[in-house]
């Protein structure tokens, strides 16, 4: 399933879970990092892990965001939530295919503990909050096959950076907050897997989030992150495409698979080539299941 939306849930807020399904997000987030506070971990872990255990047989997937390998807390965070199989762990302050590696293997000890199929449980890293890992954003090509995507962030890599702001005075992202969503989205094209957009960060603007959620799909980014249940409707309206869009989609497809081995065909007048295809696929890809 395409995930268009991914919701942030706090860890330790047994009433913002249960309401997090109705949002209709494609993916909910359990955070056990930023939305936690260190003194509520121990109990986060165990609600989380709770929560996992007592999912229904449908619904939104669920991801768990642990803390980073290096804080010392992160293999307590695998070793409480691994046993009800989350779908995915987002890893923060992803260091580079490194990082995707060591987490493999710790997923698989986990796993073969808890006798779950190996490899059921998906990575995605936030690929670009230290200044390190900026420089690794092409090196994620088959690092895992856990890997389900890029995602990127500017809050932590301004704080690295020391910086007053990640944006300009027009309210754009600065040049090198730019420079890491670009490379995120290159980095998840080189890797074969999807790139996910970052925060909106102002929840009440609802305006400037469709704006920015259309951009990053212009762009290519296939999906975004929400941190309020208001902000998901908004995004998954931005990379749903339109019946236009699809059924336009669905014409080129059906004219390569009549036309097999053409390198270029016409539809209604216009030349399309393999890169028309693959797009009209990627749009397809992207129909949420009960369309």
């Amino acid at each position: 399933m395409a995930l268009r939306s991914m919701l942030f849930v706090p860890g330790d807020s047994e009433r913002k879970l249960a309401k997090a399904p109705a949002a209709g997000a494609d993916a909910l987030i359990l955070d056990l990092e930023d939305a936690v506070d260190a003194a509520r971990l121990p109990a986060a872990r165990i609600i989380v892990q709770e929560y996992l255990a007592a999912r229904p047989a449908s619904g939104p997937e669920l991801w768990v965001r642990i803390n980073p390998l290096d804080s010392g807390l992160a293999l307590d965070d695998l070793a409480a939530v691994v046993r009800s199989a989350p779908d995915a762990i987002l890893l923060p302050k992803g260091q580079g295919a490194q990082s995707i590696v060591m987490l493999d293997h710790c997923l698989a000890a986990l796993e073969a503990r808890e006798g779950l199929a190996p490899g059921a449980i998906g990575i995605m890293p936030v690929a670009t909050e230290t200044a390190g890992a900026m420089f690794s954003l092409g090196g994620y090509a088959d690092c895992s096959p856990r890997l389900r995507g890029l995602t990127w962030g500017a809050e932590d890599l301004a704080a690295v950076l020391g910086a007053a702001s990640n944006r300009r005075e027009d309210g754009e992202y600065d040049f090198t907050y730019q420079l890491a969503r670009s490379l995120c989205l290159l980095g998840a094209a080189a890797a074969g897997v999807p790139a996910i957009d970052t925060i909106w960060g102002n929840f009440r603007d609802m305006e400037g989030l469709r704006k920015d959620a259309a951009r990053a799909r212009r762009a290519g980014f296939t999906g975004k992150i929400a941190i309020h249940p208001d902000q998901v409707a908004a995004i998954n309206d931005a990379f749903t495409p339109d019946p236009a869009d699809v059924e336009r989609a669905r014409r080129i497809v059906q004219a390569f698979e009549q036309a097999p081995g053409a390198g270029t065909l016409q539809l209604d007048g216009e030349m399309l080539d393999r890169p028309h295809l693959k797009q009209a696929m990627r749009i397809l890809a992207s129909v949420p299941a009960a369309s």
